[in-house]
């Protein structure tokens, strides 16, 4: 019985040598797309959106600070929510409520390719998807990405795209 055992081992010792490497290679993969993740996300404290719920921009359609207490990670990202139910709504679709580009200001990936902090509470959200704008007393870049929007939006996704690749 027992050579029988170490036989059946040794001629399949290739197949589980493939499937080991398998395994180690998807979650090498996973681990790297995590650190890009982590790596190209606008993270303030190791925080999306510096705390902002999500969910909110949507459901509540205003910016709404989140709380600890109702945090939860997604593939290397960490959100905060402003309650219970909204991070069980995020947990059911979370790509449909991260911010575009990372979390960066969509003007700014439009028009040079750069990753520009935002201000939270200057937002749009425009055919499901979340854009985040950069805000200061003289300076909102939202209205220029509404006059150009389309050219802009284009521009930002090939420019993010880019990001990703490096």
């Amino acid at each position: 019985m027992f050579t029988t055992v170490t036989s059946h081992i040794h001629r399949n010792a290739p197949l589980i040598v493939a499937g080991i490497l398998l395994l180690l290679t998807f979650s090498t993969a996973e681990a790297q797309t995590e650190r890009n993740r982590t790596q190209g996300y606008n993270l303030s404290k190791g925080v999306a959106i510096q705390g902002y719920d999500p969910v909110a921009y949507f459901v509540s359609h205003k910016a709404v600070k989140g709380a600890g207490q109702f945090a939860t990670t997604y593939n290397g990202v960490t959100y905060q929510f402003a309650s219970a139910a909204n991070r069980d709504q995020f947990l059911k679709k979370p790509a449909a409520y991260e911010p575009a580009y990372g979390g960066w200001c969509a003007y700014a990936m439009g028009d040079s390719g750069e990753k520009v902090a935002i201000d939270p509470e200057t937002f749009e959200v425009r055919d499901g998807h979340l854009y985040l704008f950069y805000h200061t007393l003289f300076t909102n870049t939202l209205p220029k990405w509404q006059k150009d929007q389309p050219t802009l939006l284009r521009k930002a996704d090939q420019n993010w795209a880019a990001l990703l690749a490096k």
